[in-house]
């Protein structure tokens, strides 16, 4: 499985650090930064139409997505 948000679609990015040495800086070493993923339950009563598929379902999402699956929806 890869680790990617079953929602959004956000999955894992590379990136340099850079220290500075005397004046300048020197892109040193390379990482793989993984997104925040979190297994959350989709309530079956969601009224926000990205979710009514996942309604129900155990899913694999980033915590920004999980963020704005909790928050009220604005009438």
């Amino acid at each position: 499985m890869a680790r990617q948000c079953e929602i959004c679609g956000k999955k894992g990015m590379i990136v340099w650090t850079r220290k500075k040495l005397r004046g300048k800086y020197n892109p040193t070493a390379k990482r793989k930064q993984q997104p925040n993923l979190q297994w959350v339950k989709v309530p079956l009563d969601i009224e926000r139409k990205i979710y009514k598929k996942f309604a129900g379902k155990r899913v694999l999402m980033c915590s920004k997505c999980r963020k704005t699956m909790l928050k009220p929806l604005k009438k």
